[in-house]
């Protein structure tokens, strides 16, 4: 338990210092490969039925999260025969690459950059990197309210979640996590090629993000002073719109920042040319501003920063003083 929370708080340490390097191999980038080619794989085996489609996408998250908890579980034990030093580096990197604010901040930023120096269309580009809505329509506010949600959303799956799921069991059950939620964010659609084959995926990325979603709401809550935000709106926002979304764990962070920044998030928007009606979150107190992403990035670094502290940090000094 020590060695992977001493992992897990350096790994942390080196994400909020380097952040994704786009020319480092990247373990999510070989799950992604590894989902692509599965899934070609088992629409050829299984029939293009519903209860085909149904059963293929059963083993595709079997076969996933198998081989990603798997090849951890082997590397780190080939790692051990040689030293436990060797496994205690790995494990770091791991850590490191399974976490994502230093990531979410500057591809954020971009945006925000964009926006500040009038550049619309260059938002516009910067954004549709990091959201799944049509972007060639947004306005200057509508670009910078989709950077918002996208930074407020992606603070439970890419840095809280994962967070916990390393507390726990270490890089094997962060990997298994990691490799739910790319299942869930390649094949968890309900459209008319993944309704049936990726239900699987999604039904299980829910379970899995049940508790870390509400605890990462919370945890914006109790961040939001420290960011220099309204604590009593974000708890009052969150406790008011945790559930305005079709998912069962969307909306609890952005409710938490949308009472914290006085803002509106949420509401209709495109997708593939398609409006999509959603409810609002958060009450229409002020326009979402450039200036806004900023605010929202502070607010999911201290939240990170608790986070790290409440369940890494104290285990580890509680095992320590044990």
């Amino acid at each position: 338990m020590i060695p992977h929370l001493s992992a897990l708080a350096l790994g942390f340490c080196l994400d909020l210092l380097l952040g994704d390097p786009h020319w480092a191999p990247h373990p999510v980038r070989l799950i992604g490969w590894l989902i692509a080619a599965l899934e070609k794989a088992l629409r050829q085996i299984f029939p293009d039925t519903k209860n085909g489609l149904l059963t293929a996408g059963v083993f595709l998250v079997i076969l996933v999260l198998g081989l990603s908890a798997g090849c951890t579980v082997l590397l780190l034990w080939l790692c051990t025969l040689v030293s436990p030093w060797l496994a205690f580096a790995v494990e770091v990197i791991l850590s490191y690459q399974l976490l994502a604010a230093r990531a979410l901040r500057d591809e954020s930023m971009k945006v925000c950059r964009c926006l500040e120096a009038g550049d619309l269309p260059g938002g516009r580009h910067a954004v549709s990197m990091i959201v799944g809505r049509d972007t060639d329509r947004l306005d200057e506010t509508g670009v910078a309210k989709a950077a918002v949600e996208t930074v407020a959303e992606n603070a439970s799956d890419g840095v809280i979640a994962p967070l916990i799921f390393l507390a726990i069991g270490g890089a094997p059950l962060g990997m298994l996590y990691k490799a739910a939620n790319t299942m869930d964010s390649m094949v968890g659609y309900k459209n008319d090629r993944y309704l049936y084959f990726g239900r699987c995926a999604a039904r299980l990325d829910d379970v899995l993000n049940f508790i870390p979603a509400r605890l990462a709401g919370a945890l914006m809550c109790l961040a939001a002073p420290f960011a220099g935000l309204d604590e009593k709106d974000a708890w009052r926002i969150f406790l008011r719109d945790r559930k305005n979304h079709k998912s069962p764990n969307s909306a609890h962070t952005e409710a938490a920042a949308a009472g914290a920044l006085h803002v509106q998030l949420a509401g209709s928007n495109y997708y593939f040319g398609k409006l999509v009606e959603k409810p609002t979150i958060g009450d229409d107190l002020q326009p979402v501003e450039p200036a806004d992403i900023r605010r929202v990035n502070r607010l999911m670094l201290a939240a990170s920063a608790l986070g790290a502290i409440l369940f890494c940090a104290v285990p580890l000094a509680a095992l320590v003083l044990l």
